[in-house]
């Protein structure tokens, strides 16, 4: 029996594993490709690199993700406890700075004198299987050498859909003569104020809560934003418009084809809102969501695209508020991967015919930071618990 676990891949999933082994004694050895090579979504070198949204869902204690966030809490996650140390104002989410989030994570894996960090991309998992356990974690961008290892070994046609992200802004490219800082229902004027009075509300709370720049349209401004969104040029990607896009990312293009008021019953809803201008709803409304601790990015709340790079920079700029944004990352679309779990598993994340190979992860179908997180948890502890019985 080899004298340490075997993690592949430094995403969420696979950085808490190591942690939880290393927290009790036991060595780790966790591959990661990067910086030899990086998936098509992939940008910088620090392990657990948050590709989508900052956003790790809500924080109240109501909410199925707020109580999973606190149950991590309790059983020392690290990664949920680097999440508290970098979050950002988001309301009554909990949303990170990806960049120092993923540094800090880093480090706290680096200097752990349990885990080696080994940076090469894993295409033979079979030797390391040999007397040992192995954690596969690398996530919903696995490489394809791998994924067709994976797919041998399980037996299983590889699943599939795909995923995108959305755009980055500078703040200092927005115009605040539209713009306006609020959160979602704080914004309305109410029955017993005055214009006055409402206005002065507005005013502290934009000293107060940072956290949402708001992005009023009128209907001309919506339908004509809709007209080129839904004729803007696309990357191809093998007719995956057809069957296999995630509904719960879905690239705001395709919701737009869906209908005209698809995207005001979506992520520009106006509901919660009333314009300092006009001191009316607006039609519809854009939410930027603050990306880093300093306030100087923002990212387009609900905007996961497919289209091209010159395509996004001309069609957004389109929004009001938005004519000389810049963007210092555009939205992109990629393949998600994972394994059909409810098959292969069983509840300790264990391949239920090869004992000593767990999966965590966005692999196994988990969807989200904090759930991939968990899985994570789950899976190092009981690689843990079985590499000690043996």
């Amino acid at each position: 029996m080899k004298d340490y676990i075997t993690i592949i891949g430094g995403g969420l999933a696979g950085c808490e594993a190591a942690y939880q082994i290393a927290k009790r004694k036991l060595k780790v050895k966790l591959y990661e490709m990067k910086p030899i090579k990086y998936s098509p979504a992939h940008s910088n070198e620090d392990l657990a690199e948050i590709v989508c949204s900052n956003s790790f869902k809500s924080d109240l204690l109501t909410n199925a993700c707020g109580l999973l966030k606190e149950e991590l809490r309790i059983l020392d996650s690290l990664l949920i406890r680097i999440a508290d140390e970098t979050k950002v104002p988001a309301g009554q989410a909990l949303a990170v700075d990806r960049e120092i989030f993923s540094k800090r994570v880093t480090e706290e894996i680096n200097k752990n004198p349990y885990i080696e960090v080994i940076n090469e991309e894993v295409t033979d998992i079979n030797e390391m299987l040999r007397d040992g356990i192995v954690i596969i974690s690398t996530g919903p961008l696995t490489s394809d050498g791998l994924a067709k290892q994976i797919q041998e070994l399980t037996s299983q046609d590889k699943l599939y859909f795909y995923d995108a992200a959305a755009p980055i802004i500078e703040k200092d490219s927005i115009d605040f003569s539209v713009a306006f800082y609020g959160d979602r229902y704080s914004q309305e004027k109410k029955k017993e104020e005055t214009e006055e009075q409402w206005k002065e509300r507005l005013s502290k709370q934009e000293n107060e809560e940072k956290s949402y720049i708001n992005l009023p349209m009128d209907k001309e401004e919506y339908e004509n934003f809709c007209k080129e969104l839904v004729e803007a040029d696309v990357v191809t990607l093998h007719e995956f418009e057809k069957r296999e896009i995630f509904e719960g990312c879905m690239p705001i293009e395709i919701m737009a084809k869906r209908g005209m008021d698809t995207l005001r019953f979506g992520p520009l809803k106006p509901v919660g809102f009333d314009d300092p201008r006009t001191a009316r709803r607006p039609y519809a409304i854009v939410q930027l969501r603050q990306d880093d601790k300093q306030a100087s990015l923002y990212n387009m709340v609900g905007f996961q695209t497919n289209l091209k790079f010159g395509e996004q920079k001309r069609v957004f700029s389109k929004i009001p508020g938005l004519k000389q944004a810049e963007f210092v990352k555009y939205g992109v679309m990629h393949r998600n991967t994972y394994i059909n779990s409810s098959k292969l598993l069983n509840e300790k994340y264990q391949v239920k015919s090869m004992p000593n190979l767990y999966f965590a992860g966005q692999i196994t179908g988990v969807e989200g930071y904090v759930e991939s997180i968990c899985s994570g948890l789950v899976a190092g502890l009981n690689a843990a618990y079985d590499f000690r019985r043996c």
